[in-house]
């Protein structure tokens, strides 16, 4: 099999690591991949919009297509490819929306009972404004498009929700992705992701995950696309995933079928779970980044199995290893914000017990250096969450690029 695997960042590094031992794949294409994918097989970089993605598989006579980004899922490329008997796996342009606009995802929570946070959702910057004058606070700010995992803001009084909306719906931070937000009441409790394999008709949920959003230690700061993760997440019990599939993975399917957005892909759920129970905060219609990193090692299944199988809507019996595994990310100085890059990353040769999966680097001549601001995941399991742990910071400091920085609290509990 011939295999184009779309995104450039840890995530899908760590899909590829999981393939590369299958000896039924004989070359895998990178769009535009990383310096981890280079080393496993072709980095594409100029097919890029749906289309160039689309003549480049049949051009080179792709079987199948592993769709990693958002952006290209809400571009509508799992559709094109559809048209042209091309074999993808992801969501359809309609069911991407469901990440792809907030407004439409929280409006869908709503109509099929999903339990999530009560919200409103604002076009007008001055109703925005108003509507604030009379809330408690906290509460939460959300833009209601794609913002790489940064446009959702907690704020705790008036004046930095002022602010926000100004960010979001004036200066457009985050382009049109602000044009429409969303405000929504602040949950209280802990965060948790949750990432299901769909054939079409079920959903087959992964282990529960636990993921750092925040740039600093003790979760302070600005948001992240995720600084590290821990699998499965140490707090969410079997009584959370009894809770979860009720009222929020069934009343989905339901909602997916009725509005007739079934797809064969995969689908995410950010969840808060608070004295109350699961509370879905979104929906990403694609795998997360870093959470796939720590999901993969312990998947039991061969990946490809997995994904034929839901192409060809039969069931699945997932299973993952009684172990832990921890991820932690190592970014450029300045991430989120201004980040500057072309720093040459050393000692890799020196890391003993993880697994390196690049993702904002790239091979300059013989050199990796960094390309934007999550540089590399460091990823490690054991029978324990301290072992796994222990195993990525002593292997962290082995690693060197100018003003590279790391939480130094993950799967500290």
């Amino acid at each position: 099999m011939r295999i184009l695997i779309v995104g450039d960042g840890g995530r899908e590094s760590a899909i590829a690591k999981k393939l590369a031992g299958d000896s039924r794949i004989t070359k895998m294409f990178f769009a535009k991949g990383n310096a981890t994918t280079e080393e496993l097989g072709e980095n594409v970089y100029d097919a890029k919009t749906v289309v160039e993605l689309r003549d480049f598989a049949i051009k080179n006579k792709v079987d199948l297509t592993i769709v990693g980004p958002e952006a290209t899922l809400v571009d509508g490329i799992v559709d094109e490819f559809t048209n042209h008997e091309l074999k993808i796996f992801g969501a359809k342009q309609r069911a991407a929306t469901l990440e792809g606009s907030k407004a439409f995802s929280k409006k869908f929570m709503q109509t099929y009972g999903i339990k999530t946070a009560q919200a409103v959702v604002f076009d007008s910057y001055p109703d925005a404004k108003e509507y604030l004058q009379k809330q408690k606070f906290p509460l939460v700010i959300k833009a209601s498009g794609l913002a790489g995992g940064k446009g959702v803001v907690i704020c705790e009084n008036l004046e930095q929700a002022d602010a926000t909306l100004e960010d979001f719906m004036i200066r457009r931070i985050y382009g049109d992705s602000g044009i429409q937000v969303i405000i929504e009441d602040y949950l209280e409790g802990f965060e948790a992701s949750i990432i299901a394999f769909s054939n079409g008709e079920k959903l087959f949920p992964c282990i529960p995950v636990k993921d750092y959003k925040k740039v600093g230690n003790g979760d302070k700061g600005a948001n992240t696309g995720g600084m590290g993760s821990v699998a499965p997440s140490p707090q969410f019990n079997d009584e959370h995933m009894q809770d979860f599939e009720k009222n929020i993975l069934q009343p989905t399917l339901e909602g997916l079928k009725a509005e007739h957005l079934q797809f064969k892909g995969f689908i995410f759920f950010g969840l808060m779970v608070t004295k109350n129970g699961c509370h879905l905060l979104e929906y990403n219609m694609r795998l997360g980044d870093p959470e796939t990193q720590v999901i993969m090692p312990l998947l039991e299944n061969n990946l490809l199995d997995v994904i034929q199988d839901c192409l060809d809507g039969k069931e699945l019996d997932l299973k993952f290893k009684d172990e832990k595994a921890v991820c932690l990310v190592m970014c450029s100085g300045g991430y989120p914000r201004n980040i500057e890059t072309g720093f040459e990353i050393v000692g890799i040769d020196k890391v003993k017990d993880s697994q390196v999966l690049f993702a904002g680097a790239a091979y300059k001549g013989n050199k990796i250096v960094t390309a934007g601001g999550r540089v590399l995941n460091l990823v490690a399991t054991g029978d324990t969450y301290e072992e796994a742990r222990q195993k990525v910071y002593e292997d962290a400091l082995t690693i060197n690029f100018d003003y590279g920085f790391y939480r130094e609290d993950i799967a500290k509990f």
